[in-house]
C-alpha cells in the first residue's frame, strides 16, 4: 500500500463524480494494539453507509462499499499499516494511503474528497526521502523526524543486474561477493572478493549510478519535492555525487554501510542529517516572505490571502502547524467568514481552505513550526506578480 504523496493530493483535489467517500482513521505498526483497527474500521464503515441510505438507493450502496467491506476481513491489509490509514472511493475510484502520522476517526460522504487531514502531513516541511545505495541495489525510504518507511518501487528496477539488463558486463564478476550474515536491514552482508575486470565492474556500478540518479530524481523528488539524503560507503558517496544531478539530493548524507543499520537507526541518523537543511530550509522561505513583503508582493492576513488566492495570484502559501482559524471560504470569490469554533456545521478551517485553493492552482504550500513563521497570524504568502 503505498504513501500519499503531493501528487496523489493533487490528484485528489481533481472534481471527481458523486458520492466521495472519504476514510480517516488512526492505526497501529504492531499488537497488541492493531486488534483494534478492523473494529474502528467497521464502525466507520456503518458511518458511511447510513450517510449513503439518507441520499441513494440500496442498489447503488451496495457495489459502491463492497471494495471498502473487503478490507474488513483482509488480514494482510491490517498487519501492514503505519500510524494512519486514508481511503478514497467513488463509483470509479478506490484508493488507500499509509499515513506516517496519527489522524483523527473521519468518515465523510460528500460532493468531493475530503482531503484536510492529509494536507499537512503531505506539505509538512520536515519530511524528507532516504536513498539507500550500494554498488548493486538500492532502496528508497521517505519520513520525518518521528517515522521512516521504505517506499514501494513498483516497476522500478532495484538492482544492478534488472536495471542494466543486456548492457551489463557478461559475466558480471563481481568485487565483491555475499558474506556469511544479513546486514540489519534485511539486505545481505559483503564482503571484497578477488575477482578481476576491475574496470568493466566499475563501469557498471556507474552506469547503475546513473540509472537511480535519473529515476529517482524523476519519479519521487521532483513529484514530492522533498529533501534526499543519501546512505551509502563513503566511496559509494563519492561516486553518486560527481555524477548525480538531482537538485534534491543534500550536501549532508550517511557515510556507513546502511545495511548495518536497523530502520530506526537509519531515521534517528537520517534526522541528525537532514535538520540542517530543514532549518535552512525553513530560513529561506522566511527570507523570501520578507524580501516579497517589503516589495509589495506578500500578504499575512486570511481576507488578504483568500481574495489573492481565489484569482490564482498566490505562488506560495506558508501556514503555521497546529493553527486552525474556524470558517468558510467561498473558492471562487475569495469572501471569507471568520467564526468563533470549527465544532459548528459546515465550519472548516480556513487556513487549510487557502492550502487547498493554492495547490489547486499549482502553488506550493508549506506547514512550518510556530517558531519558524515569519508571521503570527497563522499565514504568509507571496504572490506570483
Amino acid at each position: 500500500m503505498p504513501h500519499v504523496t503531493t501528487e496523489v493530493l493533487a490528484g485528489l483535489l481533481n472534481p471527481t463524480t458523486a458520492p466521495a467517500i472519504s476514510l480517516y482513521q488512526p492505526t497501529h505498526r504492531a499488537n497488541p494494539e492493531s486488534l483494534q483497527d478492523p473494529i474502528r474500521y467497521k464502525n466507520l464503515l456503518t458511518r458511511v453507509e447510513r450517510s449513503l441510505a439518507e441520499k441513494y438507493p440500496g442498489r447503488e450502496i451496495g457495489p459502491l462499499l463492497k471494495p471498502l467491506r473487503d478490507l474488513q476481513d483482509d488480514y494482510q491489509f491490517w498487519t501492514h499499516q503505519e500510524d494512519g490509514l486514508a481511503i478514497f472511493r467513488t463509483a470509479d475510484t478506490f484508493a488507500h494511503y499509509r499515513l506516517q502520522r496519527p489522524v483523527e476517526e473521519l468518515a465523510v460522504v460528500a460532493e468531493s474528497f475530503h482531503v484536510k487531514p492529509i494536507l499537512r502531513i503531505v506539505q509538512s516541511a520536515d519530511r524528507f526521502q532516504v536513498l539507500w545505495l550500494d554498488r548493486e541495489n538500492f532502496r528508497l525510504f521517505e519520513g520525518n523526524r518521528d517515522a521512516l518507511d521504505e517506499v514501494d518501487l513498483g516497476d522500478l528496477p532495484s538492482n544492478v543486474k534488472d536495471a542494466l539488463g543486456a548492457d551489463l558486463t557478461e559475466p558480471h564478476q563481481t568485487a565483491w561477493s555475499p558474506g556469511p550474515g544479513r546486514g540489519r536491514l534485511g539486505t545481505p552482508a559483503i564482503q571484497q572478493g578477488q575477482g578481476g575486470r576491475k574496470d568493466e565492474i566499475r563501469n557498471d556500478m556507474e552506469r547503475f549510478f546513473r540509472f537511480v540518479d535519473r529515476e529517482v530524481a524523476d519519479r519521487f523528488s521532483k513529484p514530492s519535492k522533498q529533501p534526499l539524503l543519501l546512505a551509502a560507503l563513503p566511496e559509494h558517496q563519492t561516486e553518486f555525487r560527481r555524477i548525480s544531478r538531482n537538485p534534491a539530493l543534500v550536501a549532508e548524507g550517511i557515510a556507513i554501510d546502511p545495511g548495518a543499520l536497523s530502520l530506526d537507526e537509519l531515521r534517528q541518523r537520517a534526522w541528525k542529517a537532514i535538520e540542517p537543511a530543514y532549518l535552512a530550509r525553513l530560513a529561506g522561505l522566511k527570507d523570501a516572505f520578507h524580501a516579497a513583503d517589503a516589495a509589495g508582493k506578500a500578504v499575512s492576513r486570511v481576507i488578504d490571502a483568500a481574495r489573492e488566492a481565489a484569482q490564482g495570484r498566490l505562488g506560495a502559501l506558508l501556514i503555521e502547524a497546529g493553527r486552525i482559524i474556524p470558517g468558510r471560504m467561498d473558492l471562487k470569490t475569495g469572501k471569507v467568514e471568520r467564526l468563533d469554533s470549527i465544532d459548528a456545521p459546515d465550519v472548516d478551517d480556513l487556513l487549510d481552505d487557502l492550502a487547498e485553493a493554492v495547490l489547486k492552482t499549482g502553488g506550493d504550500v508549506v506547514v512550518v513550526p510556530t517558531d519558524r513563521m515569519p508571521t503570527d497570524t497563522g499565514l504568509a504568502a507571496v504572490l506570483r506578480y
